[in-house]
């Protein structure tokens, strides 16, 4: 399995990319969060201006949030400033749309934008909202048509499984792994957690900087998916934090410090106990302990690990999970 990682795009992102090299990591994915990131495509931009080797992309794209012209063209510009180093992965939007308070795009909307996107980047004439266009770029405004970079498709369902199957290249999936995983040849997972030193101490102000962010998902995801918070340790307290937000504000209570930090709420959960659950609900563990499930991965069909860390120590974050992973792979 290729060892990559992922960062919640901020102005630190082009230096941790950099340092992601230096390490020896495969490739790095930056969110796609305007509600609390800088643009994507301009920091991907710095960030290969820092690097040589590493991959780039963001990981994922929301459709809604461009016109598809819009990302064919950053697109064709990052592939001259990355040449051979740019893979594309798109998805629904579960933070870049419910943070403003929409849903979760369609499908049927996905498909016809990837087709779109697929096209321009072709060199086609395309279709977009009763519209023909193609891009125009002349020489020197971005890579030559056709331009060919992976794609990628965050899919868990039956929808999501056929649209990754006629129009991606792989699939990009996270927290869980769907059973069709194996029909793809590419399939990056996405996830969180902490290498912990022997003994300590789960309830450590490092564990909670390191570790909480990928915990919080899981209060995150049953709030958005109408699951009982009650059965998460925590959860009542979770719950009761955020009712304190009218309901029409309640989406910016929830993702609030989405894979950075806790929010308040995220941080009464913590205090309640949820720190209990975090082995369970992300990749976090002493190294011995995550040695051999980070290798049972590719049983499922994963290909490349994607590790996103948080806290105030990346270094210390990405360096231990490196050896930890390297490892695995060696097992």
């Amino acid at each position: 399995m290729e060892i990559s990682c992922a960062f919640p795009t901020t102005l630190d992102s082009p230096e941790h990319v950099a340092l992601a090299e230096q390490l020896g990591y495969g490739r790095a994915w930056l969110y796609d969060t305007p509600q609390q990131s800088p643009d994507v495509w301009m920091t991907l931009a710095l960030a290969a201006e820092r690097t040589e080797r590493i991959g780039l992309g963001p990981g994922v794209l929301v459709p809604t949030l461009r016109h598809p012209m819009v990302n064919a063209a950053a697109t064709a510009a990052l592939a001259v400033l990355a040449p051979n180093r740019v893979a594309v992965a798109f998805g629904t939007g579960f933070t870049g749309r419910r943070a403003m308070g929409y849903r979760a795009i369609p499908w049927s909307y996905m498909d016809a934008y990837i087709r779109a996107y697929r096209g321009l980047l072709r060199g086609e004439t395309i279709e977009w909202e009763g519209a023909r266009m193609r891009m125009l770029h002349p020489p020197g405004h971005a890579a030559a048509r056709p331009v060919e970079v992976p794609i990628l498709v965050a899919a868990l369902g039956p929808k999501g499984r056929a649209v990754a199957r006629e129009l991606g290249d792989g699939l990009f999936v996270t927290l869980s792994i769907p059973q069709f995983a194996k029909e793809f040849s590419r399939v990056s997972y996405l996830f969180w957690g902490t290498v912990l030193d022997d003994g300590e101490d789960l309830q450590s102000g490092r564990v909670r900087a390191a570790g909480g962010p990928g915990l919080a998902l899981a209060y995150h995801g049953a709030h958005e998916f109408n699951m009982p918070l009650s059965e998460l340790p925590g959860g009542a307290e979770w719950q009761a934090v955020i009712d304190q937000t009218p309901p029409m504000d309640r989406h910016l209570a929830v993702h609030g410090q989405h894979c950075v930090g806790l929010n308040e709420a995220d941080q009464a959960a913590w205090d309640a106990g949820g720190y209990a659950m975090l082995e369970q609900v992300t990749l976090s563990g002493t190294a011995d302990e995550l040695r051999p499930r980070l290798h049972d991965l590719a049983d499922v069909g994963v290909t490349e690990l994607v590790y996103q860390p948080c806290g105030p120590d990346i270094r210390r974050e990405l360096e231990v999970f490196m050896t930890t992973a390297k490892a695995a792979a060696d097992a």
